[in-house]
């Protein structure tokens, strides 16, 4: 039997949408998971609750009333979440790979490999671009060091085509020659 690939339905950049950054943690709504794992929000929740041990809080956490603006303002697949009472969860990868085995559907198994998966590829775009970032530094402060070096050489090349200052007479007793039949 041929293996269903998860790919050809979700888009990866669609998933990478779904990637949100809050409290500098790269993290995905319970909504958002649970359309992916296909079970609804409120069975994942209930899942959530019925093995809270096995989700710390680097692995998940719930967003604060200011955050849920936020995300609902941000995220236009997110407008049903705006008239919820109810604040949402987001999982971190951890997260989302634990509720993979707390579900423990064949879709969620699936799906999480394929969120895990996700997430590693935006860290590794991520340290492409960090690495870019290192490596312009270097360039400018290599031009910045040279851009000194030039200034300098100009500096010097300025001073060479000036006028020299115009000699000060001597003060002082000077030798002259004498000439023949003059006496002093």
């Amino acid at each position: 039997m041929k293996r269903k690939s998860f790919k050809s339905i979700i888009p990866t950049e669609r998933l990478q949408d779904r990637i949100l950054i809050i409290r500098n943690h790269k993290v995905m709504l319970d909504a958002d998971l649970a359309e992916l794992y296909g079970v609804p929000t409120k069975a994942l929740n209930q899942a959530v609750r019925r093995n809270l041990e096995r989700f710390p809080k680097d692995f998940m956490f719930r967003l604060n009333p200011e955050e849920k603006e936020e995300v609902v303002t941000n995220c236009d697949h997110l407008r049903k979440l705006k008239f919820s009472p109810v604040l949402p969860f987001v999982f971190t990868e951890h997260g989302a790979l634990m509720l993979a085995n707390v579900l423990n559907s064949k879709r969620a198994v699936q799906m999480s490999i394929f969120i895990v998966r996700t997430f590693i590829k935006l860290r590794e775009l991520l340290l492409t671009h960090e690495e870019l970032i290192y490596r312009l530094a270097r360039v400018e402060h290599k031009v910045g060091k040279h851009d000194r070096e030039i200034q300098e050489i100009l500096e010097a090349i300025r001073k060479l085509t000036e006028q020299p200052p115009e000699p000060v007479r001597a003060i002082g007793f000077q030798l002259t020659t004498m000439r023949p039949g003059k006496i002093g």
